[in-house]
């Protein structure tokens, strides 16, 4: 099941970039590719063909604690073996990277010294600070219902932490309210500072989190457009935010697509274990099946059939 299709559609050509934009295909690599990061790509390299968009590859294994080599190298295969060829950063590339050592463009595991460039020119503003709060110290001081986002309550923002305690770093937002529309919900205020409070740029660890890197690269790539699923919705307006504060005047378009879920509404996801890519295609489902099935299953066809890489634009032309 999915939750929500309809006409939208039908104003993606006027809200389109001119041909020869840039999206992104970015998985995690911290499990198998299931259904629903299907249903993804389904979106991004439908739409990237129907209107004469760019597909860049992005592996987004910036969190060391979690991503594995055996998954990376899944992602790769189950791409090749689905027919969804990237037009920039191609499969090949990172596995020509890894045979030698190299660094990848646009593997963020190798992009360490971007990020900190980044978040160096941040702190010449006076917005970084050091942060020494656990998820358990901001959970005392700000308790939220299971499901809802915390909020930092700025324990550290002013405390003068010093940098050399912790590798934690912090970025200072303000109250602006941000204003987008989405290219399938429609209209959308967020205010950040409300929302999430200041954003984490690294962690304890040492590991620079998803909202810094994705925003930081979106950036680096030139994206133009961003195609991700609902879960991701709340996220658009602090990496819109933390994009202007790093000098990008004009921020991507966005389209947040339904969601693949169970029937209790819960996403499917790498931590419950759905059945991944590589076992379907081990059962002797074929490439035109699974796309097919995430098609029906987003909405985008009345019914599973075969569906071959091709006429992916098909979903989405006007």
């Amino acid at each position: 099941m999915t939750r929500g299709a309809g006409g939208w559609t039908n104003g993606l050509a006027a809200a389109l970039p001119a041909p020869g934009w840039r999206t992104r295909f970015a998985p995690a690599p911290t499990g198998w590719l299931h259904l629903g990061h299907l249903v993804n790509a389904v979106h991004v390299w439908g739409i990237a063909r129907a209107y004469g968009g760019r597909v860049l590859l992005r592996l987004e294994d910036h969190d060391g604690g979690r991503c594995r080599p055996e998954y990376t190298a899944g992602v790769l295969d189950d791409l090749d073996w689905l027919g969804l060829a990237p037009d920039d950063a191609p499969t090949a590339s990172f596995r020509a990277a890894t045979a030698v050592g190299a660094p990848h463009d646009a593997r963020q595991s190798d992009q360490g010294p971007r990020y900190a460039a980044a978040l160096d020119a941040l702190a010449a503003h006076g917005l970084v600070y050091a942060c020494r709060c656990s998820r358990r110290d901001i959970a005392v001081v700000a308790p939220h219902q299971a499901g809802d986002e915390p909020r930092y309550p700025g324990l550290c923002r002013d405390a003068a932490v010093s940098f050399e305690e912790t590798f934690a770093r912090r970025i200072r937002l303000d109250d602006t309210t941000i204003t987008f529309e989405d290219l399938r919900l429609g209209a959308h205020r967020q205010q950040p500072a409300s929302q999430c409070g200041d954003l984490l740029a690294r962690d304890r660890h040492g590991f620079w989190t998803y909202q810094f890197a994705v925003t930081v690269d979106d950036l680096h790539h030139g994206i133009d457009v961003v195609i991700r699923g609902e879960d991701l919705l709340a996220s658009t307006g602090r990496q819109w935010q933390l994009a202007a504060l790093l000098g990008r005047a004009e921020p991507p378009r966005v389209l947040h697509h339904g969601l693949l879920v169970h029937a209790d509404g819960s996403k499917l996801s790498k931590a419950r274990h759905d059945t991944g890519l590589r076992d379907l295609r081990a059962a002797g489902a074929t490439p035109g099946e699974l796309l097919g099935e995430a098609a029906a299953r987003a909405g985008l066809i009345p019914q599973v059939r075969p569906l071959p890489v091709d006429a992916l634009a098909d979903l989405f032309a006007p």
